[in-house]
């Protein structure tokens, strides 16, 4: 057998035991009533390439929708739900039906436990987070699913005093008691630190002294941070290196940070500036084809980047500005709402499934307040490199193929 053949040989079964996972993530909110049904959605979902879907609840239709489809989901738990799961019982049930009954065909990997909860100036809804998110992992130890499943949550950029320049990231002085715990469990469960960061805020806040190509990953001449002397040429690189810097300030500089939500509208009010179907083109065109790099940010090079972009639809009944209800990349039909090159699907519009987007999960809990460990991402991932160096080393040798 010549070398050619032997390393197309080789590559073949490499990618059967090893397929490639895309970092790129979506954020599936279902705040609408036009939306078309879960099984019309996996096709539209696969067709942008995402490898991982997150959802804001555990809806069953969903879970169910995406079985044996290998798509990765975080499953979320709304924040109205914190008080009632600190009952070690209650996170047991919630858990044996939300997360085990749909195991191994639904491809669960990670619960969000709240959300953004430590800058809603809530001190009653903060002190339930972590008792709730160490409820959820001890059910999941109790069922050996401890190993497959993380428990984190995500937070606001707000939970930053300082970001910039990226070095000098900090956490806000009056959070720092609090989440300190949280980053504790998050270390010792080897969970990642979820973070949503969107430059669309910081540009419509100061467009005339924020450079709109640079929050777009358009070619500018960056900034230069004065305490590292590192370039950078977009902000949300910026954003998470802030992160890192304030992780590092704690004593946790090796928790993998993912962003769990970013985007950009494309329609938006007067005062919304940048919000247009142009710029959010740019935006997430540009997102997509960083992320496809495989290159971490400038402080944080070997990082592996693991993106959830926000949204997969526009959602009609979102509340707030004209921009909450347009950060899709598809319009409820199914068709895109600016060219990606994503062709999108003929859903056939409101397929009758209406999603309010705050369905309770499945074990029904009422609300009383509407509003151990395994190995890091980081980790798991160079251990799977070395495992694949290791088989192509000897898928070699067993075929007579010097390397």
């Amino acid at each position: 057998m010549d070398h050619i053949t032997t390393l197309l040989y080789i590559s073949a079964i490499l990618v059967l035991l090893f397929p490639t996972i895309s970092s790129i993530g979506i954020n599936y909110g279902q705040i609408a009533n036009n939306l078309p049904s879960p099984d019309k959605v996996v096709p539209l979902v696969k067709s942008i390439g995402a490898s991982k879907v997150k959802l804001y609840d555990a809806d069953p239709k969903v879970l169910t929708a995406f079985a044996n489809t290998n798509i990765e989901f975080i499953i979320g738990i709304g924040n109205e739900y914190l008080s009632k799961l600190q009952d070690p019982d209650v996170a047991q049930a919630w858990v044996k039906t939300n997360v085990q009954a749909y195991l191994p065909d639904t491809k669960i990997t990670s619960i969000a436990v709240g959300n953004e909860v430590l800058t809603l100036n809530d001190a009653s809804l903060s002190g339930c987070l972590l008792p709730a998110m160490e409820s959820i992992h001890t059910a999941l130890i109790n069922v050996k699913l401890d190993r497959k499943v993380t428990v984190t949550t995500p937070h606001s950029l707000a939970v930053l005093e300082t970001s910039y320049p990226p070095s000098s990231g900090a956490f806000k002085k009056d959070l720092v008691d609090c989440l300190t715990p949280i980053l504790d469990f998050l270390s010792k469960t080897c969970s990642p630190f979820l973070i949503n960061a969107y430059p669309f805020f910081a540009y419509k806040g100061n467009p005339k002294e924020v450079s709109l190509d640079f929050v777009l990953f358009q070619p500018n001449a960056g900034i230069v941070d004065s305490g590292n002397n590192l370039h950078y040429d977009n902000m949300l690189f910026a954003q998470i290196d802030a992160v890192y810097a304030a992780l590092g300030s704690l004593g946790y500089k090796q928790l993998p940070v993912q962003i769990s939500e970013t985007g950009w509208p494309s329609k938006g009010d007067d005062d919304e500036v940048g919000a247009s179907p142009e710029n959010a083109k740019k935006y997430n065109g540009n997102l997509f084809k960083v992320v496809s790099q495989k290159k971490g940010t400038p402080a944080m090079p070997d990082s592996d980047l693991n993106i959830f972009v926000f949204a997969l639809f526009n959602e009609n009944l979102k509340p707030g500005p004209t921009s909450e209800r347009n950060y899709g990349l598809f319009k409820p039909d199914g068709t895109p709402a600016y060219n990606l090159g994503f062709s999108g699907i003929s859903s056939g519009g409101n397929s009758g499934h209406n999603n309010s987007g705050s369905i309770a999960p499945p074990f029904i809990l009422t609300p009383e307040n509407p509003s151990n460990g395994y190995m890091s991402i980081s980790s798991a991932e160079r251990f799977v490199w070395s495992m694949r160096i290791s088989i192509i080393s000897l898928l070699a040798i067993l075929l007579g193929f010097h390397v």
